[in-house]
């Protein structure tokens, strides 16, 4: 009997040491794929792979920013930019949880001065992009993007309302196609707002980020709240970096105001895992991929995609996904989920170079299975 231990122990140890080796092994040509943002003079990105709820990689690259030199690691806060849009989907339905809000209720339901045009465009419509709005940011005039960070004029939520108040009619149908929209998200924001009587940041704080413990996450707003361990924004010009942190479009909050560090999202992912915050049931809307009759969902580099509230949905090599990136001025970042496989990848970089999602699937590709 006392052999018989032994030699499983034995073969225990050894199936433990060869998973161990290959562990090591992935880890190693990860690190190949990021081996050009090493630098102490430089910024650079925030990488993690949880395999199974565990985290199997995680490192930080680069600086966050160019007066401390601070190394990038776990706890250092990214602006998330369209990444946060996952966030004002999961408050919208946190809010269709509460009986408080309907898929199918109208802008002019939240709004009642809303134009009339409002009144055929739901609040799916805007959590699938497929409102018609116009873009606020080709609407906005009197914002000059070359001052520097401190002198910025930055548009604000309500402005991006009014403007929308002040159009005639939407782009299309809403419902007939697909048009990605950072106006939709903008309103998503204040319509969270007016229907819990919170305001947006307070909202997620109080029914996501407190919940979960994403302690360091917030939704910023300038002289109301602070970022913890923040990373500033910054671009190459001609060989040399400048910091470039903020934009005109950089106050918006629904659309991508979010900041968030690898070790709170590592959270997020497991409590999206777990369904913490809403049923396998109540999250199925938001999983099912939009089918318009026309437009349908690309990704940034035009290739055909699946949308649903705040997720890209579209499968990579036959790996079911959720998905979404940020791009904004300075920061460039990915989530990239594969449930079926209890893999995720995430990408936080402060520097405006990186396609964080390209990034992500060649990871995936050291982790992910072969399947036909």
């Amino acid at each position: 009997m006392a052999k018989a231990c032994v030699t499983v122990l034995i073969l225990a140890i050894g199936l433990l040491l060869r998973a161990q080796a290959a562990d090591d092994a992935r880890a190693k040509q990860v690190d190949a794929i990021f081996v050009g943002l090493s630098s102490n003079q430089a910024p650079g990105a925030a990488v993690l792979v949880i395999a199974n709820g565990k985290n199997i990689y995680e490192r930080g690259f680069g600086v966050t920013d160019l007066r401390t030199m601070d190394g990038i690691n776990g706890k250092t806060n990214f602006r998330l930019a369209s990444v946060t849009k996952q966030f004002t989907a999961m408050a919208v339905m946190l809010l269709v949880h509460d009986g408080k809000l309907r898929y199918e209720d109208s802008l002019t339901d939240v709004f009642p001065d809303f134009p009339e045009y409002g009144r055929q465009i739901t609040i799916r419509n805007l959590l699938n992009h497929t409102s018609g709005l116009r873009d606020y940011e080709d609407l906005m005039t009197g914002y000059d993007p070359n001052l520097p960070d401190d002198q910025l004029r930055q548009i604000q939520d309500q402005q991006v309302l009014e403007l929308l108040k002040q159009q005639k009619t939407s782009k299309f149908a809403p419902g007939s196609k697909w048009e990605y929209s950072n106006s939709g998200y903008v309103l998503l924001g204040l319509i969270v707002q007016k229907v819990s009587r919170e305001s947006f940041p307070d909202f997620l704080r109080h029914r996501v980020f407190d919940p979960l413990k994403m302690s360091t996450t917030v939704a910023y707003q300038k002289g109301t709240n602070e970022v913890a361990n923040r990373a500033y924004g910054h671009t190459n010009d001609k060989g040399r970096w400048k910091q470039t942190d903020q934009s005109t479009t950089s106050a918006t909050l629904g659309d991508g105001g979010v900041y968030s560090s690898l070790n709170d999202l590592a959270k997020w992912d497991k409590a999206l895992s777990e369904y913490t915050l809403l049923s396998v049931s109540e999250m199925k809307p938001g999983l099912d991929p939009v089918q318009p009759a026309a437009g349908a969902p690309e990704e940034p580099n035009g290739r055909p995609a699946e949308y649903g509230f705040g997720w890209f949905l579209n499968a990579y090599k036959n790996h079911r996904r959720m998905w979404h990136y940020g791009e904004t001025v300075g920061f460039r970042s990915t989530i990239q989920r594969f449930p079926d496989d209890g893999l995720t990848i995430i990408i936080l970089s402060n520097r405006s170079d990186l396609v964080p999602a390209d990034l992500a699937l060649k990871v995936a590709d050291i982790y992910l299975p072969a399947r036909k």
